[in-house]
């Protein structure tokens, strides 16, 4: 049966978002017009001017829906949500402002206004939303709008998601059952067939069917998708492979048979042209702004600790191209070059070796670090000449960690990962660093690769600067 709770709250948001608006722009008229005494440019009546702004406010909502504002893939990624309100926001006062110029109509008393408007809008329905959210996730505690779910299949991947599922509370789920032998998952009932479990639970809505396991028995996959057509119910299928479905994927005819087109990654075509074209403007205006930090940093390291001031090294980008990396030389000198293991026997500790690979190649306090190298790792301004790197090409400033031969014989899916440029930064440096396992970071990189976008190398760059101002897991 239709959950129609997902349909309420997308209401709620437009009209909220409407009414949120609204507010805006009154707020912005009384604060130049009532508040402050200066002389105004055009005395537009505050009725007149409040007509003509609601009534263009629909226009602005319909940017706010194509920016995909009322998606709940969207709404439900507060820092995707908040960017797209600003761009949502930016659209649409330049609209209003194209309207009262192709119009000739005067709708602003004063420019000020124009300016309080779009931070105010912006503000009033980024705060209406956190409210908005606070509200569901209190009403989804007392189990209003809540979808029930039934997993269908015995994998893996069905406990991963009753675990993901579990907290009802915030993802506004409720898992009722699992069909399929699962003694690991004790927490839900558990059903031998399919029909058993509808029989079940038809005193109860099922709003969701998902299914983890493609049947060898056809008719067997025909009953779960047929019961939940005929009675209204989402479906769901998670493919057995499951890494194979998160790329570029098209659907059409090929010789008049319907096909389905995996790509490994949908960076292709323009989406390269584009990267490039940012890496060199971005990373080009960085390198400027840095540069006298790089010069800095240079003299500091002849100063204070001779030796070599950058550290070379190759590795693979896209495609096996090999690479050499620059980064400010961070090991004292004697152990610069060497591999962990030579550093570590060469100082006499050998077992460190070990110790520093169980622990995703890392090291709290490691020997092999002079004291200025600690401070450049800390604050991250090693990696500042990679900068070089990014501007020739080499790598770009997003994408999977660059690495060297033998870390990825380690991972059986390099392949994927060197279908795109490695990157200064990536998902897994902003997704913990070094408080994540080596295996993590490389599932977060194929993640990346599988399901990139423009948007989303902007976020990982800002959530960078972030992460780096504040010295959050830094290495």
């Amino acid at each position: 049966m239709r959950n129609n709770a997902s349909v309420v709250y997308n209401v709620c948001l437009i009209i909220g978002d409407f009414l949120a608006l609204v507010v805006a722009f009154t707020i912005a008229y009384i604060l130049r017009v009532s508040v402050s005494h200066e002389v105004l440019s055009a005395p537009i009546h505050a009725r007149t001017y409040i007509g003509i702004v609601a009534s263009l406010l629909p226009l602005w909502i319909i940017i706010f829906a194509l920016l995909g504002l009322y998606n709940a893939r969207i709404h439900e990624q507060r820092f995707s949500e908040f960017g797209r309100l600003l761009v949502g926001s930016f659209i649409g006062i330049m609209l209003v402002i194209s309207y009262s110029y192709l119009a000739n109509v005067i709708i602003f008393p004063a420019r000020l206004v124009t300016l309080y408007g779009l931070a105010l809008a912006f503000l009033c329905v980024f705060l209406f939303r956190t409210f908005a959210r606070g509200i569901r996730r209190e009403l989804f505690s007392y189990g209003v709008g809540i979808n029930n779910v039934l997993l269908v299949g015995d994998t893996t991947l069905t406990h991963t998601l009753t675990e993901s599922l579990a907290d009802t509370a915030t993802t506004g789920y409720r898992v009722l059952g699992v069909v399929g032998s699962t003694k690991h998952l004790l927490k839900h009932p558990s059903y031998h067939s399919f029909a058993e479990a509808v029989a079940e639970l038809k005193r109860r809505q099922l709003h969701t069917i998902v299914q983890t396991e493609l049947y060898a028995d056809a008719d067997k996959n025909d009953e779960i998708l047929t019961y939940a057509q005929e009675h209204h119910i989402a479906y769901r299928f998670v493919p057995g492979n499951s890494e194979l479905f998160v790329g570029n994927i098209e659907v059409g005819l090929f010789q008049s048979v319907p096909v389905i087109a995996v790509h490994q990654t949908p960076l292709v075509g323009w989406g390269r042209v584009v990267k490039r074209l940012f890496d060199i403007l971005a990373g080009g205006i960085a390198l400027l702004l840095v540069s006298p930090f790089i010069l800095l940093i240079a003299i500091a390291m002849k100063l204070f600790d001779r030796g070599p001031v950058f550290f070379k090294q190759e590795r693979l980008s896209r495609f096996d191209t090999k690479v050499h990396i620059y980064k400010f030389r961070t090991h004292k000198t004697k152990y610069n070059g060497l591999t962990p293991e030579e550093a570590f026997t060469k100082m006499g500790h050998a077992e460190l070796a070990e110790k520093y690979r169980t622990n995703g190649d890392w090291l709290r306090n490691d020997p092999r670090i002079s004291p200025i190298g600690r401070f450049l790792r800390r604050t991250s301004l090693d990696e500042l000449p990679q900068l070089l790197n990014v501007v020739r090409g080499d790598i770009s400033l997003v994408g999977p960690r660059a690495l060297v031969a033998f870390e990825l014989e380690r991972y059986d899916q390099k392949n994927l990962l060197l279908s795109v440029k490695s990157g200064l930064t990536g998902l897994a440096q902003i997704s913990g660093r070094r408080d994540i396992s080596f295996e993590e970071r490389r599932k977060l990189d194929l993640y990346y690769v599988q399901n990139w976008s423009f948007w989303n190398d902007i976020v990982i760059l800002v959530k960078t600067v972030w992460i780096v101002l504040f010295h959050r897991g830094a290495f």
